[in-house]
């Protein structure tokens, strides 16, 4: 096996992606994983630090964030931005969780990852 340099790494293609039918929108979208630096900020969106040490979850729009930063044209650049995420909770929850589950599959967040970020 070939020992890699920062450019072979930073170079690689390691965003996979998956075209994933939305009947309730009337097509398909791309969605791919999550790079290092969205898992990052998703995670952070939906624990906080409170003041007294504790940290506290907020569900509020979870699957939205992560369909969000996940859903992409077929270059792998992201359709949604942040500002449009309360738009996007909006819609219909069956196609959000269908995407949502795609998304986690591939940015490899476990049902245990989601356990410690919801406290469980």
């Amino acid at each position: 096996m070939a020992i890699l340099t920062a450019d072979s790494i930073l170079s690689a293609d390691d965003l996979p992606k998956e075209l994933v039918e939305v009947p309730e929108w009337g097509g398909e979208v791309y969605v791919r994983c999550l790079t290092a630096g969205e898992r990052d900020d998703w995670e952070a969106s939906v624990v906080s630090l409170e003041k007294n040490g504790k940290t506290k979850t907020d569900m509020k729009n979870l699957r939205a964030k992560l369909v969000a930063r996940t859903v992409c044209d077929k270059s792998g650049k992201r359709v949604f931005n942040d500002s449009q995420i309360e738009a996007l909770s909006n819609k219909s929850a069956a196609a959000l969780d269908r995407i949502y589950t795609v998304a986690a599959r591939l940015s490899k967040i476990t049902k245990g990852d989601e356990e410690e970020l919801l406290g469980n």
